[in-house]
């Protein structure tokens, strides 16, 4: 039987015997560098610049050459993590602000990031550091991007020489971000940068991220062995609208594409069964001995979740999202459905050889509203109250997880959405900049200073 939940002003609340509230579980907040760090004028152009450049691409015109202005303001932006009470603060490096254009680094950029993670040491939080969060800089995009097989070896060199400026300042490395996102999204359906569109591009695309994923830990594992290095991926739930055995298999199918693709080669150096059934001009261009390299062993898996999605039967593709969604939704339209991390976190556990689970990014939209410097974002509370209790469930059904980072620290450039969507459990005013902590960030500051024990936090 649990025990009661501890009561906390602007609570969020956990059994008292939650392994979520032991000293060696690892809380903290997240960010990408595109989202935040505006300073355009300060590194190379990316490909996300160019599609906020294009008409159409971005829903309220915006990008990002300023966002939250993080490049002058990462400072009081430390200050401000540090008074949340976290553990480690997930953010990510701009390839083209430490690259240059033959490949060498860049001082000022290399400098901007040490200044950070130095004073992170300082403020004891351990740096989780994302190496690719989807800005990829313009000039190799030209070349192909993430089409072009040339693209992973850039990363690889990227990846070495970054690592090696940073020595033993960084806790962890995640190699990529959702590389769904970047080939599904990006490559295959066209609503982010790049923006290409066509079935026989994002397979393709995937299997050069996934091969870059795998070089990148060659070199991580010999500059930083006593990093925790892994790879981050997203995942949504398939559920079927009916019990029909047609709806049924388009979620499989659906769960094929959009989830398997990315877990299982990385796990088990192999591609689901789908690829078989792929028409020839669809299917990754494979070379002997990519697949060994891709499924290098993990030190950890980053799971982000937000929601899931419900199929349907469609004769074509074989499979069509059901747009109607389940109340309640988050700003995104998208259903709160706490359920589906449990669900998601047991299922991967009882079909995969696991590493170390971290839950590297979890958090809502919603239509904030400032009054009188407060936020009262009580839907977004709830929201991270049910989907802690849930990762709390998938623990005592025993699911390894060691660590939670909150999406997002603060209201950012949302991608194709621009600034209208704000995730953060800051609200950022994008006029003058002030952050102000929400209801939410207080609730989860609570949450973190009311642990008994906060010590050095580790995964082995």
């Amino acid at each position: 039987m649990l025990k009661q939940p501890v009561l906390l002003t602007h609570s969020l609340q956990l059994p008292s015997d939650s392994r979520l509230l032991s000293s060696d579980f690892t809380f903290g907040v997240a960010t990408a560098a595109f989202q935040i760090e505006g300073g355009a004028t300060s590194r190379l152009k990316n490909i996300w610049d160019t599609f906020c450049d294009k008409p159409s691409t971005i829903k309220d015109h915006s990008n990002g050459l300023t966002a939250c202005d993080h490049f002058s303001l990462w400072e009081q932006d430390i200050d401000l993590i540090a008074s949340l009470g976290v553990d480690a603060y997930r953010f990510s490096i701009s390839w083209p602000r430490v690259i240059d254009k033959q490949g060498q680094l860049v001082k000022d950029g290399v400098d901007f990031y040490n200044n950070i993670l130095d004073k992170l040491q300082a403020k004891n939080i351990k740096a989780y550091v994302t190496l690719y969060h989807w800005d990829l800089p313009q000039h190799i995009e030209d070349m192909g991007g993430w089409l072009n097989r040339q693209t992973a070896y850039l990363f690889q060199n990227y990846v070495d020489l970054i690592s090696k400026a940073f020595g033993n300042k960084v806790f962890s490395y995640a190699t990529l971000n959702e590389p769904f996102c970047s080939a599904y999204l990006g490559y295959e359906i066209g609503v982010h940068a790049p923006g290409l569109i066509g079935p026989e591009y994002g397979k393709k695309a995937a299997h050069h991220l996934l091969l870059a994923h795998g070089l990148a830990m060659q070199v991580l594992q010999k500059n930083c062995p006593t990093a925790l290095n892994g790879i981050v991926l997203n995942f949504s739930p398939c559920h079927s609208l009916t019990e029909n055995p047609a709806d049924l298999a388009a979620a499989k199918l659906a769960d094929q594409h959009f989830n398997q693709w990315y877990i299982r080669p990385v796990l088990e150096g192999a591609y689901p069964d789908l690829i078989n059934q792929l028409p020839h001009a669809h299917r990754p261009d494979i070379v002997e001995g990519d697949l060994a390299i891709i499924s290098a062993p993990l030190d950890y898996i980053g799971v982000n979740y937000y929601t899931r999605e419900i199929y349907q039967a469609e004769t074509q593709q074989g499979f069509q999202k059901v747009m109607d969604k389940p109340l309640p939704l988050t700003d995104m339209g998208w259903e709160i459905y706490p359920q589906g991390l449990s669900e998601l976190l047991l299922d991967l556990h009882r079909t995969y050889k696991l590493p170390p689970i971290l839950i590297t990014e979890n958090g809502a939209a919603m239509p904030d509203k400032i009054i009188n410097n407060t936020v009262n974002d009580r839907q977004r509370l709830d929201y991270y109250q049910s989907h802690l209790l849930a990762v709390d469930d998938a623990i005592r059904q025993g699911v390894d997880i060691r660590g939670y980072f909150a999406w997002s620290l603060m209201d950012n450039f949302e991608w194709a959405e621009g600034y209208v969507k704000r995730f953060g459990i800051v609200y950022v005013d994008y006029a003058t900049m002030k952050r102000t902590i929400k209801a939410s960030g207080l609730a989860y500051r609570n949450l973190l200073n009311s642990r008994p024990h906060r010590v050095s936090h580790s995964i082995g």
